[in-house]
This record gives structure tokens, C-alpha cells and sequence, in this order.
């Protein structure tokens, strides 16, 4: 088969596979959709060490690959999760509340007078290049959001590490924060995010 089709084909088969660990995180299925996570693996091993000429075709791949990628760590940690009976991701595996997230760190600030928490749901980010776990969780919940939401395309991590980074740098200036919190919004389907100054 062309690699064309097998694009087409590994494009549609991971949105297939997204819907069927939906599915069997929300307990529909019993079992988590080993076979068809296979095919995925095999369709993204046939071109890993081939040269792709064609430019198109060839980020097409790669960023098939890296949705994969990112989407199976996820599904991953949130198999060992319900494994070990923990919550996991924004609406968790028993509908149970999320503890607050672990405030990142900081560098010493001048003054002696400590910022509030980040409130629960919300992730602070003060600096997208330092705080890389921060970053990283504000990405994985909004992939989980935007599966649940129904939509196929999520960014990859370092285009939304981006986004995060330069979003966070203009608040910072313009309204003088000291960081920013960001949390999820769902409206119509859509997945957004949303964001709040700290001072």
C-alpha cells in the first residue's frame, strides 16, 4: 500500500483508537483496545526508519507519530492509575475531585509575602520554559478535555508548550503579573482555555 493510504489509514485508525479507550476508561469496555493500538504500531514502525521525500507527506507522518505518542503516554498513565485505584485527568476515573495541582516552583521573589496557591483545576504557570511539569499537565489535561469533547486534532506538545510560553510572556507584561493560572473551558464542543493573572 502507498503511503498515502496508509496515512489516511493511520489518521482514521487512531481517532478510532482515541474513542475506544474513551470508552473503556468510562468502563463501556471491558478491555483496553490492545489489537487495534497494535495496527497503529505497525503502520507508525513501517516508515520510522524510511526516508520520506515528500515534504508534505513526510510532517504528515511526524505528526501523526508524535499524536500517537502523546496520546499513548496518556492512556498509559492513566491505565496505571485506575490500576492502582487513583484518580487521573480532569474529571478523574470515579468522577472523584481532583486534589489542587502541585504549585511549581518559583524563583525567590523580593518579597517576603507568599503567592496563593493555584486554585484546584487551575495550573500556574510563571515561566513555560521552567516549569515543565507545569506546562506538561496543563497539556495533558487539555488533550484528555478535547478527546472527551469529540475532537480528532490536538496540537503537539511543543507547538502548545509555544502558545503557553508566548501567552504567558504578554500577560506577564502588559498587566504586570507574576504568573498566570490557566484552567479548561468546554463551550459547544469546543475546548478553549482560559486564564487568570496573579499578581
Amino acid at each position: 500500500m502507498a503511503l498515502p493510504e496508509d496515512l489516511d489509514r493511520l489518521d482514521v485508525t487512531i481517532r478510532q483508537l482515541q474513542v475506544k479507550w474513551d470508552l473503556f476508561f468510562n468502563g463501556q469496555e471491558k478491555k483496553p483496545p490492545s489489537d487495534l493500538q497494535s495496527q497503529v504500531e505497525g503502520l507508525i514502525k513501517r516508515y520510522a526508519n524510511s526516508e520520506i521525500r515528500n515534504n508534505g507527506e513526510r510532517f504528515r507522518y511526524q505528526s501523526l507519530s508524535a499524536r500517537y505518542t502523546t496520546f499513548n503516554e496518556l492512556w498509559q498513565k492513566k491505565l496505571r492509575a485506575r490500576e492502582e485505584g487513583k484518580a487521573f485527568g480532569v474529571h478523574g476515573l470515579r468522577a472523584e475531585q481532583l486534589p489542587p495541582p502541585a504549585a511549581p516552583k518559583f524563583p525567590a521573589a523580593p518579597s517576603p509575602k507568599e503567592r496563593p496557591a493555584a486554585a484546584p483545576g487551575e495550573i500556574r504557570v510563571a515561566d513555560a520554559s521552567r516549569d515543565n511539569e507545569a506546562v506538561q499537565e496543563l497539556y495533558n489535561r487539555f488533550v484528555e478535555e478535547r478527546i472527551r469533547a469529540g475532537e480528532a486534532h490536538a496540537p503537539v506538545f511543543e507547538n502548545f508548550r509555544d502558545l503557553i510560553r508566548q501567552q504567558t510572556e504578554r500577560i506577564r507584561a502588559e498587566k504586570g503579573a507574576q504568573a498566570v493560572d490557566f484552567r479548561l473551558e468546554t463551550r459547544d464542543g469546543k475546548v478553549s482555555l482560559k486564564a487568570r493573572i496573579v499578581k
